[in-house]
């Protein structure tokens, strides 16, 4: 794919059943941050477009692509990992460690 080939900040995690057939995918955007005193290399991740074929939900793989994206931007570094939900999904990431943020702050484009 070439947006893939042009982007070396995202790394794609791929669910497979039957070794060809894809059932899910997870992206994981690594951001580098601005150094600050005493800490030269900082990181942030953002884990982005998790999907799993209807016919394969219920079965924890989406649990699987997240944890395993956010395990990953952990061991490059990374101090924290951000990931936007739908409602329906809130309660999935909450299980896997996520928690909402009031330091987090969001602005809509108009």
């Amino acid at each position: 794919d070439t947006w893939w080939a042009d982007h070396d900040s995202h790394v794609a995690f791929i669910a497979r059943v039957a070794e060809l057939e894809v059932v899910g995918m997870a992206w994981l955007a690594i951001v580098p941050r601005v150094p600050r005193p005493g800490v030269t290399t900082r990181r942030s991740a953002d884990i982005q477009s998790v999907f799993v074929v209807p016919e394969h939900r219920g079965k924890r793989i989406g649990s699987a692509l997240v944890q395993a994206a956010a395990d990953h931007a952990f061991d490059l570094g990374a101090g924290h990992v951000t990931i936007h939900s739908g409602r329906k999904a809130v309660p999935v990431y909450e299980r896997l460690g996520f928690a909402s943020s009031r330091q987090l702050l969001q602005k809509e484009s108009k």
